[in-house]
């Protein structure tokens, strides 16, 4: 199994996702928040799963979906994971990748 490290960038926008929820509804933020994360969790044993991030190809970049948010992710060495940002599905993700 591999590992997973979330880039300073990717829990900044977690933290971000939270909050904006939260503004409404605290407990639907934990809601999304620990979905994302359980999401996640799926790399450890198939980081492959997502959808392959045509923009950059040979970057082995690849994005999951959760609800209304994309979970960018880089597959590295040794089946390890590191989660690059999670987007809301309307903002431009080529603009952060």
């Amino acid at each position: 199994m591999g590992k997973i490290r979330w880039t300073s960038e990717a829990a900044r926008n977690l933290q971000d996702i939270h909050d904006y929820i939260a503004q409404d509804d605290p407990a639907a933020a934990i809601g999304v928040v620990r979905g994302i994360y359980v999401k996640v969790q799926l790399f450890r044993r198939f980081p492959e799963i997502g959808h392959v991030y045509e923009p950059r190809p040979g970057h082995h970049i690849r994005v999951m979906l959760h609800g209304h948010y994309r979970i960018a992710y880089l597959i590295k060495q040794e089946k390890d994971v590191d989660i690059l940002g999670v987007f809301h599905g309307a903002m431009d993700i080529d603009h952060y990748l």
